[in-house]
């Protein structure tokens, strides 16, 4: 089995989540590839310190530019605020290092194509952290449009739902506050949240062409935590948007961290000539279907319990009937680039995949700002 030598960037909730599944892949998948956790690099030394011993890393640093250098790492897994991504891609291109990137790619379009150029110019391996196309759930929907089930598409909606900002009291920037930050995220809900549903739409469904969108900041002014000043809030509280796949299907997006009582409810529904399909990450091992061509008397949604072994990733977990979470995601995320790297046949979303996204978060920021329809930028 052959090593690659992981030096993970960041310390915070994406950190764990990526270190987890470090530890967890080659439990459970047969790879030709086994991770070893071999630099943990964040500008607070002692909270490095510290991570290294809970997770089990072998050295400590507190400068990426140091561990890009080191001779030892092969992967570089870049678990950043929004900001710093480019910066610290474009490096490890440089130096030949494998990229796993968490999500979105970049702050916009422009950053991200500067980073799909420096990894396609090295000929690196590089893939961008969206998890959910990972949830065995989801890549069953896959299947199924691939399959041709669905017939034509129809319509596509997909929400998501958060309500952690409500309070006018809670400070910008910072650790952990970065996302309210426009200078470190780019954007609010929709680079953040937003971005999940798109992947998961583009990869579903195929290229977006247009959208017409709006946009809202529900608290103006907040002090942030490194000036202790109050400041304009630049980012997006909530968005909803229009949008018109290329395939002539049309589709409703909706995210907000406004609203009371969901913490993370994400959904999406897809309807077709034959059939229509229905997911909650809130019930992730459910995949509900609908299939007009059943005989009339027997005709109606079905739950379809997604634990089987002839279910996406499920035959390397327990025995039908038991379930998993959130967290086996980045594992079978991890499972499918490590084996791309062996066949030399990239995983996706790639950077230039990701880049698609990108653009079109972009697209849906400037209709809001326009406030008329704004067509996608094709992805050269």
């Amino acid at each position: 089995m052959k090593t690659i030598n992981v030096g993970l960037i960041g310390c915070g909730f994406m950190g764990r989540t990526h270190s987890n599944a470090h530890r967890k892949v080659n439990n459970f998948f047969d790879l030709e590839h086994r991770p070893v956790l071999k630099a943990i690099c964040d500008n607070n030394g002692e909270k490095a310190k510290a991570f290294a011993a809970q997770w089990g890393y072998e050295s400590v640093e507190t400068d990426w530019q140091r561990l890009l250098a080191r001779k030892d790492i092969d992967l570089v897994d870049i678990c950043l605020p929004n900001n710093l991504h480019l910066e610290v891609a474009v490096a490890a291109a440089k130096a030949g290092k494998t990229i796993l990137c968490e999500k979105p790619l970049a702050r916009d379009g422009k950053e991200g194509e500067q980073m799909v150029r420096a990894v396609e110019k090295a000929g690196v391996p590089n893939l961008v952290s969206y998890n959910y196309r990972r949830i065995p759930a989801v890549a069953l929907a896959k299947k199924l449009i691939d399959e041709g089930r669905l017939g034509r598409i129809f319509h596509y909606r997909a929400k998501f739902l958060q309500d952690w900002t409500i309070s006018k009291d809670l400070p910008q920037g910072g650790d952990a506050l970065w996302r309210l930050d426009v200078k470190v995220a780019g954007s609010g809900v929709t680079g953040d949240l937003l971005a999940h549903c798109l992947d998961t739409a583009v990869w579903l469904n195929g290229g977006v062409a247009e959208v017409s969108a709006m946009t809202e900041t529900f608290v103006k002014e907040r002090k942030h935590q490194l000036t202790g000043k109050v400041e304009k809030v630049g980012i997006d509280d909530a968005c909803a948007f229009l949008a018109r796949f290329k395939n002539g299907s049309l589709a409703t997006f909706e995210s907000t961290r406004y609203a009371r009582g969901h913490k993370a409810l994400y959904t999406f529904e897809i309807n077709g000539e034959h059939a229509s399909i229905f997911w909650d990450l809130h019930d992730s091992h459910r995949l509900q279907y609908f299939e007009h061509r059943d005989p009339g008397y027997l005709r109606g949604w079905r739950s379809v319990h997604v634990t089987d072994g002839d279910h996406p990733y499920m035959g390397n977990w327990w025995v039908p009937g038991l379930t998993i979470g959130y967290e086996h995601s980045f594992v079978h995320q991890l499972a499918d680039f490590f084996e791309g790297i062996a066949k030399g046949q990239p995983a996706g979303p790639t950077f230039r995949d990701a880049l698609e996204t990108q653009y079109v978060c972009d697209a849906v920021l400037k209709s809001a700002k326009s406030g008329q329809w704004e067509k996608v930028k094709a992805a050269k």
